[in-house]
């Protein structure tokens, strides 16, 4: 299914995917390892997992199926309703769903959704073409007869003309660290002269530089205006949601979709998740809230919910 492709896709590049109203596959990095036992290299990866909770449509995965496909997002959301309903049917018929390069899901006897990942898809591109491999075992035996044999074909002979010779070497040794050392010393004293000099030079010129601002006047004659700018502030702490990105500019993207067709939509927060929620309205009254969300699911948006929250002046 195309779809399952478009997931692959974002998979890559994105830590989170969401599908639309049947769950969200996750990223997880994990640095390359070692199995001794059987002596396999495996590269840095990133795994999947599955939430269930998450199932609020954050916009990522609708707006790249319009992107490639290059049809309107009204539509491409039609196709992961589909796309979910379809799922669901399988996993309703006790049938494991298997997405390529992705993983199966399937019900538990208790009728929760559970999903094994693939093994067969790495989804780190910084490890893109590599694999695990096999490397034999590296073992050093020190064979005691032979360095024996080696220690009685090189004898150490010590005569008194290099015994002589490193005496004098010795000695001279000694006298080049002495003149190193005292040479370290004199540039060490140097350089502290420099630095106490250009140190002087220093707040001499910043003591210039003070007295020329403190002597110097301003005037302006022709002084800028005062703009008085108003801001609308969000009231009332029940709010229809239009949405919610993972992506903050597609949350601003969908506010002025919204401001187009005469709604006074907002920025509500960012939610436990990490998505940036976009209301249509908010409301003081709880029943002004509710006629207006039955309104708008029946004209603009069937999955359009109530949130009850104080917004934080």
């Amino acid at each position: 299914m195309q779809i399952t492709t478009y997931i692959n896709d974002l998979l890559y590049r994105y830590e989170c995917v969401i599908i639309p109203g049947f769950g969200a596959l996750l990223t997880h990095y994990q640095s390359a390892k070692i199995d001794s036992e059987n002596q396999t290299f495996y590269p840095p990866s990133k795994t999947l997992s599955f939430n269930r909770q998450l199932q609020t449509n954050d916009g990522l995965l609708a707006n790249y199926i319009a992107s490639v496909e290059k049809c309107s997002y009204e539509t491409s959301l039609q196709k992961l309703r589909n796309y979910t309903g379809k799922l669901s049917l399988q996993l309703s018929e006790r049938e494991v769903v298997s997405l390529s390069n992705i993983g199966d899901f399937y019900l538990n006897t208790e009728n929760s959704v559970q999903f094994t990942p693939s093994s067969k898809q790495n989804f780190s591109t910084a490890s893109f073409g590599l694999t695990s491999f096999v490397s034999p075992k590296v073992t050093r035996e020190v064979d005691k007869e032979t360095v024996e044999a080696l220690e009685e074909k090189v004898p150490i002979y010590i005569t008194p003309e290099v015994g002589a010779k490193n005496s004098y070497l010795k000695y001279a040794a000694i006298a080049l660290v002495a003149i190193s050392i005292a040479g370290f010393t004199g540039m060490k004293l140097y350089e502290g002269e420099v630095q106490k000099y250009n140190f002087a030079e220093k707040q001499k010129a910043n003591s210039i530089v003070e007295n020329q601002i403190q002597e110097a006047t301003f005037s302006f004659e022709n002084p800028l205006p005062i703009l008085n700018i108003t801001f609308k502030k969000q009231t009332g702490k029940y709010h229809i949601i239009a949405g919610a990105f993972r992506v903050e500019s597609n949350a601003d993207k969908k506010i002025q979709q919204l401001r187009e067709k005469g709604f006074t939509p907002a920025l509500i927060g960012v939610n436990k998740y990490g998505l940036h929620q976009v209301a249509y309205e908010s409301f003081q009254e709880r029943l002004d809230a509710l006629k207006n969300l039955r309104k708008i699911k029946n004209t603009q948006n069937p999955d359009a919910w109530l949130l009850v929250k104080e917004i934080e002046k």
